[in-house]
Order: structure tokens, then C-alpha cells, then sequence
């Protein structure tokens, strides 16, 4: 087996660097132009941790320091795919309909009990996992709605 070359394995690096990096200019000009600006205070902060990691990546990738690693695996991917694949429609798709807290209660519980290696049979697993839900979903609540005081999406319920 031959090994990439040193340049091949440097734009491996720089074009998702890039892309990040440009990705990050845009959401960061984006919370700091959109209206009202007192709802972007979260986001403001987020675009500006983001700019700084994504710029910090950038010049790395320039430089070539960047590590090469060996990417997902076939099996990894599909260890992590339903997990991805619940997340991603609940919140894009039931977050609209349901409002924020009630999709990601539903996700989170729908992802734990996935991976959840206790028997989906057991009423104690599933008292477990809503109470870790509950919780969770309670500590995300008093993020969001009491100290950041950003509004969710509002749906349904919530």
C-alpha cells in the first residue's frame, strides 16, 4: 500500500478547513446583521467561538500541521447513523411542529434508548431513561429559556 503524498494529504486538509472557515464567516456576519439583535446574543457568542476554532483549523491547515486521520469506519458509520438519523429529522422536522422541547425530549429519549444496551422490555430501564430525559431536557430549559433567555422554536406544546 502506498501512502498519500504530502501535498494530497495537505488539501485533504485545506478544503474542509476552508469551507469550515468560510461557513464560520458567514454565521458570524449573519448574528451580528440580523434583526433583532438583543435575540442574538447567544448566537453572537457561538459565531465567535466558532470563527476563532474555525480560523485557529484554517492556518493550521495552511501550515500543514494538521494530523491525517483514518477517517469513519463502515462499521463506525453505521453504529452512529440511526442515532444521526433520529436527531436530525426530530429536530428539523418535529421541532416546526411539535416547538423545540418536545421534539428534543422525544429525540433524546428516542437516541438513549437506542443505544441503550438495558432490555426495552424492562420497566426500570424506561423509568431510567425518561427520568435522565426529564433531566436533561430540564437543565437544557433553564439554559436556554432562564439564563440565556433565548426563544425556542415554539410548536404544539411549548
Amino acid at each position: 500500500m502506498t501512502s498519500a503524498s504530502p501535498q494530497a494529504s495537505r488539501l485533504q486538509h485545506l478544503i474542509p478547513g476552508t469551507l469550515v472557515f468560510v461557513l464560520a464567516l458567514i454565521v458570524a456576519w449573519l448574528s451580528f446583521t440580523a434583526e433583532p439583535s438583543a435575540a442574538f446574543l447567544f448566537p453572537r457568542l457561538i459565531a465567535v467561538v466558532l470563527l476563532l476554532l474555525a480560523a485557529w483549523n484554517f492556518v493550521r491547515c495552511l501550515l500543514g500541521l494538521s494530523r491525517v486521520g483514518s477517517g469513519i469506519s463502515p462499521s463506525e458509520l453505521k453504529t452512529i447513523a440511526p442515532g444521526l438519523a433520529i436527531a436530525a429529522l426530530l429536530m428539523y422536522v418535529a421541532a416546526k411542529l411539535l416547538g423545540f422541547y418536545a421534539a428534543a425530549f422525544i429525540a433524546y429519549l428516542l437516541v438513549y434508548a437506542w443505544y441503550d444496551p438495558a432490555s426495552h422490555l424492562d420497566p426500570g430501564a424506561w423509568a431510567r431513561r425518561i427520568g435522565v430525559t426529564a433531566g436533561f431536557m430540564a437543565i437544557i430549559y433553564g439554559l436556554f429559556a432562564m439564563l440565556l433567555q433565548v426563544q425556542t422554536p415554539r410548536g404544539m406544546f411549548f
